[in-house]
């Protein structure tokens, strides 16, 4: 039996594929009878066999070596395109975090969206996205797992823009598409140029052949740069981190799937070229740097929010900053526990803001305050859920966060320092988050605002139980010890959460501070640091001007030789017919006259 849960692993991201695709059955234009609602119905029940599929599989691969499958694609001219597979603890691991969030985003959708016709395409994508991701948690070959973050970028696209009436949603979906094409394209080129120098396009291959690779110090350092191009994108690290936010425009149920796992498919694709990117200090380091940069930038840029969405997205942008600096120093098995925990506190986060928006409309958080009263289980989960992303024990984060922690205090103490200010900085963003929104006397927007009905509290309650079991289950696994094990960076790492969130409270807690930014500061953080202002005064400045100039050669010179050449053929044919009379004595004073012509010249040459 486990054996057969093992070789049929592949069907994982087939069930929801298959899902989608019959979804369409119940778009508008073809079925009208039965409303759209079915399609979510049937993409719910395939997710759900893909979960139990991949859950079963998980004990059954549980601390055994990893299997390999292999299916060949394209074998032509010597190019072998080969789909190898690896089934492991740890992919099969991924398929079941991904299964198991997008089954409560289903389910979350199905009151979300409750009024809304276009269930058939929403649900078709997010069986597209759990095909894709799921794929890429098996994938093992490296063009193919670019293929897939191919697919995932168009699936970001149309779900950002699937209220596409709204100018806004348009726009969002653009600039994500964008964006992720500037890395996609990077990444691309690495992908080519990666192969004639290793052979192979195998991951578990790729780090063998990384262990001996004598690469010229600038080839390694220019591939290695281009091999994390396409992360960056995916994980919204600066400067191309600005599409994560705009994509905040699309349904919520969506935003749960992407600001939790989606976005961690480049970290995963960065985990597994770790070995490559090893090959050239100097990658390592730029890794490091953009994720410092990121991390510390994007949780200052959090504190100057008011939109619910936007603090949100940037806290994502900030830990996938802490994933960049965990594979920047060599510790890959400390990001996917990052990923991990991280996983399961984001998704219960936007469960719980969707909740709020959802009903009360606004995601200006300073319309809101006093829902502590209002809506003390929403309170309650949102608790949880900074507590699962900050360093305190005993919930998921805290692990991961003391196993960075630990390696940096030995080897970098000033990367170790930026850690514990990037978790300080988040409990305080948090904190002030839950205050504005929980704390306080309620305003004319939460005067009136119950619980949301059974399809959206119960995946947020369940939620809710994964992630205060999430250290039950590490430990059952065996990937964290007892706290027994506690140390010195263990109590900065608690010291540093505990005074972000004392300080935050102080502020919009308690209120026993008053909340004072100077004025230049408070803009400087609200505008992302005017990332978008000095894009558009340098880049696009000068691709304007680049275009410009492109038009005018294009118009003028390429254009205006070709047209001239028309006009002298169409002159010279309108001339030509009118000295074509059919007399034979025309013809022939024609070639005297053309010989007489030509023997004056070549005497003029000759003389």
């Amino acid at each position: 039996m486990a054996q057969l849960l093992l070789g049929s692993v592949w069907l994982v991201p087939c069930y929801a594929l298959i899902g989608g695709l019959l979804a369409a059955f119940w778009s508008p234009a073809i079925s009208r009878k039965t409303g759209p609602r079915p399609s979510g119905y049937l993409n719910a029940l395939m997710t759900f066999v893909a979960f139990i599929h991949s859950s079963f599989a998980l004990s059954a691969i549980w601390q055994q070596p990893a299997q390999h499958l292999s299916f060949t694609w394209l074998e032509a001219a010597g190019l072998n395109l080969t789909l190898n597979l690896e089934v492991s603890a740890t992919s099969v691991g991924a398929m079941v975090l991904v299964t198991g969030i997008n089954l409560l985003s289903q389910i979350y959708a199905i009151g979300y969206m409750e009024m809304d016709w276009g269930w058939a395409r929403f649900y078709s994508l997010l069986g597209l996205f759990e095909a894709g991701m799921c794929g890429l948690a098996l994938c093992e070959s490296l063009f193919f797992s670019y293929v897939i973050l191919e697919i995932l970028t168009l699936g970001t696209y149309l779900l950002v823009g699937l209220w596409f009436s709204q100018p806004l949603v348009v726009t969002g979906a653009r600039d994500a598409f964008l964006t992720k094409r500037v890395g996609d394209l990077v990444l691309l080129m690495a992908v080519v140029a990666l192969y004639p120098l290793a052979g192979t396009w195998n991951f578990s291959e790729l780090a063998q052949w990384a262990q001996t690779a004598q690469l010229d110090p600038k080839v390694a350092t220019l591939l290695g740069l281009a091999l994390i191009a396409g992360p960056m994108g995916k994980c919204a690290q600066f400067p191309l981190h600005l599409w994560l936010d705009e994509a905040m425009e699309g349904p919520v149920p969506s935003t749960i799937l992407r600001n939790s796992v989606v976005v961690t498919t480049g970290a995963w694709v960065l985990v597994k070229l770790e070995p490559v990117l090893a090959l050239s200090p100097w990658v390592l380091k730029t890794t490091v740097f953009i994720g410092a940069v990121t991390a510390v930038g994007a949780s200052l840029i959090a504190i100057a929010q008011i939109d619910i969405k936007r603090i949100l997205s940037y806290s994502v942008s900030a830990y996938m900053g802490l994933v960049f600096i965990a594979v920047g120093t060599q510790q890959p098995h400390t990001a996917l526990m990052l990923v991990l925990g991280f996983a399961l506190a984001m998704a219960l986060l936007v469960m719980v803001t969707g909740g709020l928006i959802w009903n009360n409309i606004t995601q200006d958080v300073t319309q809101y305050g006093g829902l502590g009263s209002r809506r003390p289980i929403s309170a309650i989960a949102f608790i949880v859920g900074s507590w699962g992303l900050i360093g305190l024990p005993p919930l998921g984060e805290f692990w991961g966060l003391s196993q960075l922690l630990e390696h940096l205090w030995q080897t970098q103490p000033l990367l170790a320092g930026v850690v514990c200010l990037v978790n300080g900085l988040t409990a305080f963003s948090l904190t002030r988050l839950f205050g504005l929104l929980f704390a306080g006397k309620p305003t004319q927007m939460t005067e009136r605002s119950p619980e949301v009905h059974w399809p959206m509290m119960l995946p947020t309650l369940i939620a809710v139980g994964f992630t205060l079991h999430l250290p039950l289950l590490l430990s059952q696994w065996q990937l964290i010890a007892g706290t027994e094990t506690l140390t010195l960076t263990s109590g900065i790492l608690i010291a540093s959460s505990v005074v972000g969130v004392l300080f935050s409270s102080a502020f919009y807690l308690n209120r026993y501070l008053p909340v004072y930014f100077p004025k230049p500061l408070q803009d400087l953080l609200a505008y992302d640091f005017y990332t978008a202002q000095i894009y558009r005064i340098s880049v696009v400045f000068v691709v304007a001007i680049v275009s410009r100039i492109l038009f005018w050669i294009d118009r003028y010179i390429v254009d205006g030789f070709v047209n001239l050449v028309g006009i002298v053929t169409v002159f010279g044919g309108q001339s030509l017919k009118y000295n074509v009379s059919g007399q034979s004595q025309f013809y022939a004073f024609t070639i005297v006259l053309s010989v007489a012509l030509f023997l004056g010249m070549l005497a003029l040459g000759l003389s």
